[in-house]
């Protein structure tokens, strides 16, 4: 059972490696929807919005890990 387990979560680990990552991502698009749906932004700004908002978001990730890394490098 315990190998079961851990062959799950190396599996669930491919897909999202960073949770708050995939929690971003799944929070700007659906801010984005509701803008485009609901708001009437048209689809263009809000495809413009998921582009920068998503590179913003892997920006933020790759900064906390390289903190995270040299961090624990210095101790």
């Amino acid at each position: 059972m315990t190998a079961l387990r851990l062959a799950l979560s190396e599996l669930v680990g491919l897909f999202i490696d960073d949770g708050n990552l995939a929690i971003f991502a799944l929070v700007l698009i659906a801010v984005v929807t509701a803008l485009v749906k609901l708001a009437g932004l048209p689809p263009l700004w809000g495809g413009a919005l998921l582009l920068v908002g998503c590179l913003a978001i892997l920006a933020e990730s790759v900064l906390r890990a390289t903190r995270s890394r040299r961090a624990a490098s210095a101790r």
